[in-house]
């Protein structure tokens, strides 16, 4: 077994999934972004971050040969990377989200074609198993029946709790740009934060660190173009925001495209629109509606549920302000859950009930060690 083989396989056991094809369109990626001896480190690495000698030791190499390795791999996007008091700590990281989004500065059209390639594949597997990768965040617009906006949805509220900020251009219209299919949306999208201090100085590459004013100014921005916030399916630091098109980006491909039900989740709200309101101009439905969720009846424009995520773009975009968001049935709403820890066991649960409960196990030792 090659070690682009094993490397797959080593990757499709995170609670992500990384499926092999027919193709081998997989291991053709792996090539693109890793040399053999890059390959072959990450398979000593595992999916918490550690410091260089612990890797060391597993793969018997020196400690400092192996640091430097390892920072050579996190600068070229092909692992995860974070520092600390003691030391940058390193990780193996999915593919999605992980791997192919660090690929920002070494995205070419080879590799762009290569992943729409392999979309098909990947988007059943990542949208094929609960809970879902991604969420919908509402925006900050008036919700109805809901007296405060729950803290898991309100974005604001979070950048607010951050003390380091990212923005970066969406690799999602890079790569449909190269494909001959360009946007004309804002590149300069995707936002991550953290609550700690410096989070960025080096990590992931591409991008560029911004103040907590700018990173609201994305938001604001984001939401005068339309586009929707998407982020991890966590109520704990979610880490990131992708302010997403429907044309180009992966979280609204998935479910529109390639038909893929949990790879981004609506959220707890739908829209509705007052008839007596809405002046029947339509800009919510041609324009702002990124899951065509909003019909022309010819009495008046309507939401249909079913297709509605409850991302608020066409209540921002009214002109007549005839759209309100209001809260869905407590049975239609799912609550994310509460850290990354408990979404992987969740998720590796979904895709292996056997690995799930050995993980569940590991992860409630791991908790337990800790206090």
């Amino acid at each position: 077994m090659s070690v682009y083989q094993r490397l797959a396989r080593k990757l499709d056991a995170l609670p992500h999934g990384f499926p092999a094809t027919p193709s081998g369109v997989e291991l053709r990626i792996l090539r693109k972004v890793f040399e053999p001896e890059d390959a072959a480190l990450a398979l000593h690495l595992r999916p918490w971050p550690e410091l260089a000698d612990k890797v060391a030791r597993r793969a018997g190499r020196p400690a400092e040969d192996i640091l430097r390795h390892l920072e050579s791999m996190a600068d070229r996007g092909q692992i995860g990377a974070s520092r600390g008091r003691s030391g940058t700590r390193f990780s193996l990281v999915p593919f999605v989200v992980g791997i192919y989004e660090f690929q920002l500065e070494r995205l070419d059209a080879e590799l762009a074609s290569l992943f729409e390639e392999y979309a098909p594949a990947l988007m059943h597997t990542l949208g094929g198993h609960a809970p879902a990768v991604a969420r919908v965040v509402p925006v900050n617009a008036r919700i109805e029946a809901r007296p405060q906006i729950l803290p898991h949805d309100d974005l604001r509220a979070m950048l607010e709790r951050a003390r380091s900020f990212r923005v970066a251009p969406c690799i999602c219209r890079k790569e449909r740009a190269l494909e001959g299919h360009p946007c004309a949306h804002t590149s300069e999208t995707c936002l991550a934060f953290s609550t700690r201090e410096n989070a960025y100085e080096r990590y992931p590459p591409g991008g560029r660190v911004i103040s907590r004013e700018e990173a609201l100014r994305v938001l604001e921005s984001a939401e005068e173009e339309g586009l929707v916030h998407c982020t991890y399916n966590v109520r704990d630091e979610p880490m990131f925001v992708c302010n997403c098109c429907s044309c180009c980006c992966g979280f609204l491909r998935g479910i529109s495209e390639f038909h893929a039900p949990h790879f981004l989740a609506r959220s707890s709200v739908v829209a509705l629109i007052d008839t007596e309101s809405c002046t029947g101009c339509g800009a919510c439905a041609e324009g702002r509606c990124p899951m065509h969720a909003i019909v022309d009846t010819g009495d008046g424009y309507q939401v249909c549920d079913e297709r509605c995520i409850g991302c608020g773009v066409c209540a921002t975009g009214c002109p007549a302000e005839a759209v309100r968001l209001h809260e869905r049935p407590a049975a239609e709403c799912l609550l994310p859950p509460q850290t990354i820890l408990d979404w992987a066991v969740a998720r590796t649960s979904s895709r292996s009930p056997w690995k799930g409960l050995a993980l569940r196990g590991a992860v409630a030792f791991l908790r337990f060690a800790g206090k």
